[in-house]
């Protein structure tokens, strides 16, 4: 069938940006925020109005992005909120050929084609034309089921790591305010934290060295790129000259502009001149400073090496060697667990790849 024989392709009315605030009654999902948390608002009024003299989705219905990433999907479950005209529509679904529980999936694996060959937005003439492989109604509900529960184990997964992580973030927070002392062999606390600069702490390298000179990565190579910023591993690489290699390790890479961290334990190969390569100086515990470092709160100002200017001079509190040990074991552990349960999200996602590879031939 063709997406375009199920309904019309529906969007909502236009709404202007001084219709918009800040803060306001109902949600109003841009491209930019679809599928995340809405940044902009209307009003009740507004929103009954359009909502009652104009197309607007039914509960169940597949919502789509036009433009941005395109075919990006969402559930519209009912909720009061408004979506922005042309970047996001819907297929005016009445079931009666698919069900929208089905639609949900075929619109994750379609592909969308266009003379023009890659496609910026998604035309209705696109999405009407684009063909797929359906079912009968009772098919279509059990493949649909199926990889429903999948999609709930994803879910489920997901968020075992979020309270992993905010558990960890809690546990961190709580043992640098000293809230959470920690006890030696004897079951006596360990002394009291001394004040240290991190710069005294720390050496940092800058990677000029180590630049990747290909921007071609390819998720079958092995040595990992990584750069500053969120996406920290760009990629993977197969060059083998300017590794940061193993016997340096662990050191924690620390972005000069944003000021975000990371401790890394693997061979790699660095993408940035924002970076700095921080090393320890001494016997002190690389873990523990990491995780200290994600306890320090300061003002990020003006567009400059923040290592130099301002981090390098920041003091912390450290305690005694063997403190610092059993304070990055703990955290640790939780980490590993967190690693654990993410490989298995992966897996999961791996899952439902092949299934919606295969259920669909």
């Amino acid at each position: 069938m063709k997406i375009g024989e199920i309904g019309d392709v529906k969007m909502c009315r236009r709404i202007f940006n001084n219709e918009t605030s800040t803060v306001g009654d109902i949600p109003f999902f841009k491209i930019g925020s679809f599928g995340k948390n809405a940044d902009a608002f209307i009003s009740r009024e507004l929103y009954l109005d359009y909502k009652n003299r104009f197309p607007f989705p039914k509960k169940g219905d597949i919502l789509i992005s036009a433009a941005g990433t395109i075919g990006r999907t969402v559930v519209y479950k009912g909720e009061n909120a408004y979506y922005q005209d042309s970047n996001i529509v819907w297929i005016n679904n009445d079931n009666s050929k698919v069900i929208n529980e089905f639609l949900y999936y075929i619109l994750q694996i379609v592909k969308f084609h266009t003379e023009g060959g890659t496609i910026q937005r998604l035309y209705n003439s696109i999405l009407k034309s684009t063909k797929f492989r359906c079912s009968s109604i009772i098919e279509q509900t059990k493949i649909s089921s199926f990889l429903k529960l999948t999609d709930n184990r994803i879910q489920a997964q997901i968020k075992t790591i979020e309270e992993l992580k905010s558990l960890k973030t809690g546990m961190s927070q709580r043992i640098f305010a000293r809230e959470i002392k920690f006890k030696d062999e004897n079951e006596n606390y360990y002394p009291d934290w001394n004040t240290k600069r991190l710069g005294d702490i720390l050496a940092y390298e800058q990677p000029t060295n180590y630049l990747v000179s290909s921007t071609e990565y390819n998720d079958e190579f092995c040595i990992p790129v990584v750069t500053a910023g969120k996406t920290f591993v760009l990629g993977f690489t197969d060059e083998t000259e300017g590794i940061f290699k193993k016997e340096k390790l662990p050191v924690i890479i620390f972005d000069d502009f944003t000021t975000s961290c990371q401790y890394v334990n693997f061979p790699f190969k660095t993408k940035s001149s924002a970076m700095k390569i921080l090393k320890i100086k001494n016997d002190d515990n690389i873990k523990f400073i990491y995780e200290a470092m994600q306890n320090v709160r300061y003002e990020v100002g003006g567009h400059r090496r923040h290592w130099i200017s301002v981090f390098s001079n920041i003091k912390i509190l450290i305690p005694s060697l063997p403190e610092q040990q059993k304070i990055a074991n703990f955290l640790s552990a939780i980490d590993k667990k967190i690693e654990i349960e993410t490989q298995i999200l992966k897996k999961l996602k791996e899952q439902k790849k092949f299934f919606l590879q295969n259920l669909f031939v």
